[in-house]
């Protein structure tokens, strides 16, 4: 028979085994009646001479809550049986957001179907035990102010239920685990005046100290909407100007932290997308005055001068292309003309000669006496 622990009113047994009910005030040899909320039907099951239910095989649907009776009908005795497995080995990871705090957090990696209570602690390298304090809604456990400057820790967690218990340990080092939660707060602006810089700002996360102890690297990434390819900046402030921003262009702009001194630390994740496009000239369709100083004012400055609303630039380049195809083309007509008349000339040549073979044959041969 399968393991059975009775609590109050309720057995607890393993599914998949056999399991035995007894009623608790029958007599040996006294016919009883058995009910499974209040219905006659049974999971497969025998009857024992005691007046004992024994469940075979149980599954899931043998759950529920039991009855026996005499053969005058008057109750018995009754009991709620859930079924269920003990716990197993959990599969544990930890984060360690800055050096101050250490989360762990747990997966069954068997299901019980039962309810479960957990006791976790925590240690480093030659420490006592000390409380993680767990959360059991939503299965995981803090610590504060752990000994950084061990290189190795060790977590317990202890599953307990109805049926039995399991307890699991990790061992871990903290300055592999340190990952920052991302920078909070980023900001990306145009710069007035400049359509190839773009001004990024961030936060520290509210999760990081605020003191100068623990110091973070950020790197920021950026590229034309559309591109396959980052541009990156690496700083240790909280803000930066991006140099060489595509004029005209939407930007996607996204940060991340590291702990700056540790380079076995892990980087943070992105900070959510950004899209910002680059300062730029709009130009009006208004009129201007040719007797007007605006008329002859020329913009002498390299950056600001590339408008959006026209580049004669390209206008100039496409013209000069255009130029280059039609004297090409005008090259291979060329040569094709000269290639037929140096022919033609060729078999003129050749046909000439010929001629002039014959003429001085009949010659020869008039001149021959007959």
């Amino acid at each position: 028979l399968g393991e059975s622990f009775q609590v109050s009113d309720v057995q607890y047994s393993r599914l998949d085994s056999n399991v035995t009910l007894r009623c608790g005030k029958s007599q040996s040899g006294t016919p009883v009646v058995w009910r499974l909320n209040r219905s006659s039907a049974l999971p497969w099951h025998r009857v024992t001479s005691d007046g004992s239910l024994v469940l075979l095989q149980v599954d899931q649907s043998a759950q529920g809550n039991y009855s026996c009776y005499d053969d005058r009908g008057l109750l018995l005795h009754s009991v709620r049986l859930r079924l269920g497995h003990p716990p197993g080995l959990l599969s544990i990871s930890c984060q360690v957001p800055n050096h101050t705090h250490v989360r762990c957090s747990w997966v069954e990696s068997v299901k019980t179907f039962l309810p479960a209570q957990y006791n976790a602690s925590f240690r480093g390298n030659g420490q006592e035990w000390r409380p993680c304090i767990v959360d059991f809604s939503r299965k995981h456990c803090d610590v504060d102010d752990p000994s950084f400057w061990l290189p190795i820790h060790t977590l317990r967690v202890t599953e307990t239920n109805a049926l039995g218990f399991e307890t699991t340990y990790v061992r871990f080092q903290l300055h592999k685990l340190l990952k920052p939660d991302p920078p909070e707060f980023v900001m990306a602006e145009q710069l007035e005046g400049y359509p190839k810089r773009l001004n990024v700002s961030w936060n520290l996360p509210s999760s990081w100290p605020l003191h100068g102890a623990f110091p973070l690297m950020f790197q920021i990434r950026y590229r034309p909407q559309g591109s396959m390819y980052w541009s990156e900046i690496y700083t240790e402030d909280s803000s930066v100007v991006i140099l060489d921003a595509l004029a005209g262009h939407v930007h996607q702009v996204q940060v991340r932290a590291r702990d700056e001194p540790n380079p076995e630390s892990q980087w943070s994740e992105w900070s959510p997308q950004l899209l910002i496009r680059p300062w730029e000239v709009y130009v009006t369709a208004d009129p201007v005055d040719p007797f007007s100083d605006d008329y002859f004012n020329v913009d002498t400055d390299p950056e600001t001068s590339t408008a959006k609303s026209h580049n004669p630039t390209h206008e100039d380049e496409g013209n000069l292309g255009l130029v280059n195809l039609l004297v090409l083309f005008s090259v291979v007509i060329l040569t094709t003309v000269l290639s037929l008349i140096f022919v033609v000339w060729m078999r003129q040549r050749r046909r000439h000669h010929a001629t002039k073979q014959e003429l001085t044959s009949m010659v020869k041969m008039k001149s021959m006496p007959i």
